[in-house]
């Protein structure tokens, strides 16, 4: 989310003053509206990623920022927002009190809309779709990753924020939406959806006895929002309390989340190595450990796909490259960009592009996607097809664990 796209969730309240004598001609009041725009300003030049800040002087912008006349807080956000699209970077934007509110809900674990995880296509500016919430009215009607959202009730997406965008898809339970979409090559289609309450629940699990004899716990991770940790924790606990032989994780079409949450089951997976390398914009390297507190060491499998992102990238590439797992399926959707998430002084919030993360083994995954060990391809299969004999890729991972179990068991 991610973010939406991928969340580094760090809480800042800041009262940041504005300087005399740095705005020329007559002295103006240091009025609420001022002091936001400066507050904005000073988390954007402390923390964000591209130091050039689009190849511009990031003082200049400042000062025309705070020269303009801000009589209300209205224009405080304009000016906030003409200020940051500047640097040209869709995952860096403001948001209003009511829009804040709306993304702290969504990570939180529970959201009314149409269930569709967007990111701005930087080509042409139209929404390119992540993934569909699993069980939700956007899944529902065959919304599939990289499909493009070019208007919803006949405003161009190419002319919303991400979050604006969000916020015209979100509503009341069981008012339509209408969007029109496009899939490839395909003419643009229009479809009505009617909103429903999105259950992010992202966990669920069963149990799957293979041919070879062995039970394994398959576990379907679908975000990592606030419940993702404990209920994969739960999960491993119950199938080892079964005596599972070995494990399947399905991170398709899961759009990533919270960053803290990939971390935290990598390191249920994981027992030493390092997760991910995080690179800021001095190139100063920081990393996640995994910190000896695997739950379990049975073979693992991982399924991914081009709606695999952000935080599932992470722990894809974490499994990958500490030979803890094989990915099965087709490349992830690469986005390997990291944001904070900033409390302002009147209750509205700021997303900045801090840092990149790389894999393990130093692979910047951004635009580029992780490859899997093993390619398999598949048409889009319904809910109930998925992990059953109608799903290639699950059948292949379950070959895969097949293999791997038998020699441990003689």
């Amino acid at each position: 989310m991610g973010k939406q796209f991928v969340r580094w969730i760090v809480a800042i309240g800041l009262g940041i003053s504005l300087v005399f004598g740095l705005m020329p001609g007559p002295a103006i009041a240091v009025t609420d509206e001022y002091q936001l725009v400066s507050e904005v300003w000073r988390l954007v030049n402390r923390t964000y990623l591209d130091e050039t800040f689009n190849h511009q002087n990031w003082w200049f912008v400042r000062q025309h920022g705070l020269n303009q006349p801000l009589p209300d807080r209205a224009a405080a956000y304009d000016a906030i927002r003409q200020m940051l699209a500047s640097l040209n970077d869709p995952y860096t934007r403001f948001l209003p009190p009511e829009q804040y509110r709306s993304l702290q809900t969504s990570t939180s674990g529970e959201l009314t809309g149409v269930g569709l995880q967007i990111a701005k296509d930087e080509q042409d500016g139209t929404l390119a779709i992540i993934a569909p919430v699993e069980g939700s009215p956007a899944a529902a009607a065959g919304l599939q990753p990289r499909d493009r959202i070019l208007a919803i009730d006949g405003v161009s997406t190419v002319d919303l924020s991400l979050d604006e965008a969000a916020n015209r898809m979100r509503g009341t339970l069981g008012t339509t939406v209408n969007l029109t979409f496009k899939r490839q090559q395909a003419a643009p289609e229009a479809l009505d959806l009617v909103r429903d309450r999105i259950n992010l629940n992202p966990v669920s699990s069963r149990l799957s006895h293979i041919q070879s004899g062995f039970d394994v716990g398959y576990i379907r991770l679908s975000q990592f929002n606030g419940n993702a940790t404990a209920g994969v924790a739960a999960a491993i606990a119950e199938f080892e309390a079964q005596g599972v032989a070995g494990y399947i994780l399905d991170l398709r079409n899961n759009p990533g989340g919270l960053l803290t949450a990939g971390i935290e089951i990598a390191r249920q997976w994981i027992d030493e190595g390092t997760i991910v390398y995080t690179v800021d914009r001095q190139g100063v390297l920081d990393s996640f450990e995994a910190k000896g507190s695997a739950l379990t060491d049975a073979p693992l499998v991982v399924l991914v796909n081009e709606g695999t992102a952000s935080s599932s990238e992470i722990l894809a590439g974490a499994l990958q490259d500490n030979h803890r797992a094989q990915l099965v399926g087709t490349r992830t959707f690469g986005k390997g960009l990291i944001q904070s998430l900033f409390d302002l002084s009147d209750g509205s919030g700021l997303v900045v592009t801090v840092a990149k993360y790389e894999t393990p083994a130093h692979h910047d995954i951004n635009r580029s996607g992780i490859r899997p060990d093993q390619r398999v391809s598949s048409s889009p299969t319904t809910r109930e097809e998925v992990a059953t004999e109608d799903d290639q890729p699950y059948q292949v991972a379950v070959d895969l664990l097949a293999a791997a179990i038998a020699p441990s068991h003689g």
